[in-house]
């Protein structure tokens, strides 16, 4: 579970993030929804501990996120970013075990876990050779969900990871992820700026604006329910692949 409590981040005297507090329970996905700069990444970051909030606190399973237990708590948190964030001078394969050789694994164990997340995500375990360079885009993506899988974290984190991809190739993938998503019942909060790809894969949505959360719920609730003319308006503005919701 994740349980976000009165969360706020200011840069200098503009306020991000204005008192947050979410709960994404165990075994569910929470789709972080709303325009540029309301703040949604920002908060993803503060969940996985790479900045710190101002005011409010953090709690992954109950324990609360301090300077003590930082980084332990992001071994328990599989972290994807749009494009990938693979390092481009390492091999896919180096990639996924750049942790797991920090963390003192053996190769046959290694190479247990990749052969069972390349069953999961569809990959061809021959493209592991390859620098991300010359994967394709969707090929780099499955590569990056490996990598957040790979110490099978019961928490994952998604910032935009299909918004530099090809639509077609983005179709195939939300639907892997879906999958993936229920197979693994993993906690999930997922940071997006389509409606359509977060009422698929959420199963509920958080609407941000200007550093708050506006609307909670189901995405019916958005479409039939408005909280506010601003929930609407974005509705709205998308609503055309949710009309039969």
């Amino acid at each position: 579970m994740i349980a976000i409590q009165n969360v706020s981040k200011l840069y200098g005297q503009t306020t991000v993030l204005a008192g947050i507090s979410l709960t994404v329970p165990a075994g569910t996905t929470l789709s972080l929804i709303g325009p540029s700069g309301c703040g949604k990444s920002t908060l993803l970051r503060i969940v996985m501990g790479l900045i710190t909030a101002d005011e409010g606190q953090v709690a992954i399973d109950s324990e609360v996120m301090a300077p003590q237990n930082r980084l332990a708590l992001r071994q328990r948190m599989g972290y994807v970013i749009q494009s990938g964030g693979l390092f481009p001078h390492l091999t896919a394969h180096d990639n996924l075990t750049l942790v797991t050789r920090y963390l003192g694994w053996r190769v046959d164990q290694e190479n247990q876990r990749i052969g069972e997340l390349c069953d999961l995500t569809g990959i061809d375990e021959t493209l592991l050779a390859r620098r991300p360079g010359k994967l394709s885009g969707g090929q780099a993506q499955r590569v990056s969900l490996m990598r957040a899988l790979m110490l099978d974290p019961p928490v994952l984190l998604m910032d935009e990871p299909l918004g530099a991809i090809d639509p077609l190739v983005r179709y195939e993938l939300q639907n892997d992820l879906r999958s993936i998503f229920r197979k693994l019942s993993k906690t999930v909060l997922l940071v997006t700026h389509d409606l359509g790809e977060a009422a698929f894969l959420g199963d509920r949505i958080a609407l941000m604006q200007e550093g708050q959360v506006i609307q909670d719920g189901p995405v019916r609730e958005l479409l039939h329910n408005p909280a506010t003319a601003f929930v609407e308006q974005f509705v709205t503005a998308q609503r055309s692949p949710l009309q039969d919701l």
